[in-house]
This record gives C-alpha cells, structure tokens and sequence, in this order.
C-alpha cells in the first residue's frame, strides 16, 4: 500500500470528522434554541396558570356573593362532561 492511497484515506476520514463537527454543532444549535422556547413556553404557562388562579378567585367570590353553590356547579359540569364522553365512546 503506498503513501499516496493513506493519504487519501486519511483525507476521507478527515473530511467525515469535519461534516460530524459541522452536523454535531447544528445540533447544538438547535437543542439551544429548543430550550429557549421550552423557557419562553414554561414562562407563558407560568404566568397563564396565575391569571387562571385569579379568575378563579374572582369567579367564586362573585358566585359566593350571589349564592351560587360553585362546588355543585362544578360537579354537575363533570358530570355532563363524563357522559358526554362515555356516548362519544359507546358511538
């Protein structure tokens, strides 16, 4: 085997070393960004589950003021719910 064919195996596998470098740094890239929007989603949810909280609050404090047994209410919108579905089902 001469110099020149190691050579050019060596070149090959220089070159596969190279595009592996290039595809693994797109990936880094990629799974940075990935996290960036995991953040920027978690944020999102975070602060929606608060406005949720104080909806909900508001919500009750109002039902409670005009009576409204919300527990019931609750309870009856499940209720229609789960039938809802066991005929979604049984379809």
């Amino acid at each position: 085997m001469g110099l020149g064919s190691t050579a050019k195996k060596i070149q090959k596998v220089a070159d596969i070393a190279e595009d592996l470098y290039k595809k693994v740094n797109e990936l880094k890239t990629q799974l940075e960004d990935l996290r960036s929007t995991v953040d920027e989603t978690n944020a999102r949810v975070d602060g929606m589950e608060q406005d949720l909280a104080e909806q909900r609050a508001l919500i009750e404090a109002l039902a409670e003021e005009r009576g409204v047994d919300t527990d019931a209410v609750v309870a009856d919108v499940t209720a229609d719910a789960d039938t809802d579905a066991a005929e979604a089902v049984s379809e």
